[in-house]
């Protein structure tokens, strides 16, 4: 990231503010809506560096999930996941190591992660006919969700869509799937720091633009609080679903 923090232009702080708003409502009120992070941090400052400016994003909206949150979290749903996905998170950073610079094969990664996004979707949907063995509750579903977000969310932040179907298909009413993917959250992304930190992701502009956009994270969660309570079980349960599709797409055409 070329020069200072406080030289860049107007329009790269409206995306980055915008991107923080989404950050905190994302991890409080509706999951799904924080893809769009990806992209309005990728056109404020560069596919790479945004990577790095994203992280400490989440991470503050984390703290908020977990506290206001962490009673509700269903632990038997994350502890059959979490090896899988530190597997996962082992092959992204290799990833990331070797990869993560190069635009070109970046850019593969988007419509992997989504098309498997719809797959997961499409499973879940058609659960009842196809048979337990084939959604994202069984063993084998649990394994390549587990690998797939732990991949997703080391090399590009992107894990979100999978975690939302994942849990749908858990049939968790809303305090419990808010608690159960904050925690989650909260473990991975601050077990991403030091890879991030190996990688030189972080750095003294990166953290600039974190502590001056942290208090649209803040107006961000409390929105997202608000919403919550606010929002029938079927209204959430359908809304996750239709931004994880949504969030698929955007990865695919993105």
């Amino acid at each position: 990231m070329n020069g200072l923090a406080m030289d860049l232009t107007l329009w790269q702080w409206l995306l980055g503010a915008a991107a923080a708003l989404l950050v905190g409502v994302s991890k409080t009120g509706i999951p799904g809506v924080g893809i769009l992070v990806v992209t309005l941090l990728a056109q404020a400052f560069g596919g790479w560096n945004s990577v790095g400016v994203m992280l400490p994003m989440l991470i503050l909206g984390d703290v908020f999930a977990v506290a206001w949150y962490k009673r509700h979290a269903q632990w038997d749903k994350l502890v059959r996941l979490l090896p899988w996905v530190l597997m996962g998170i082992g092959g992204g950073a290799v990833a990331l190591r070797f990869f993560g610079q190069n635009e070109e094969t970046k850019a593969l990664l988007g419509p992997v992660i989504g098309g498997l996004v719809l797959l997961m979707l499409a499973l879940h949907l058609l659960g009842d006919r196809l048979g337990e063995h084939l959604t994202p509750r069984s063993r084998g579903g649990t394994i390549s969700t587990g690998v797939a977000a732990g991949f997703a969310t080391t090399v590009s932040n992107a894990a979100g869509p999978i975690m939302t179907i994942y849990l749908a298909a858990q049939q968790l009413p809303k305090q419990q799937f808010m608690g159960t993917i904050a925690w989650y959250f909260f473990l991975i992304n601050l077990t991403k720091v030091p890879i991030y930190t190996a990688q030189g992701l972080f750095t003294g502009q990166s953290l600039l633009i974190n502590l001056y956009t942290a208090p649209a994270i803040i107006l961000g969660v409390f929105a997202g609080r608000w919403l919550l309570p606010r929002i029938s079980e079927r209204a959430f349960n359908a809304t996750i679903l239709v931004l994880a599709a949504a969030g698929a797409l955007h990865l695919i055409v993105m």
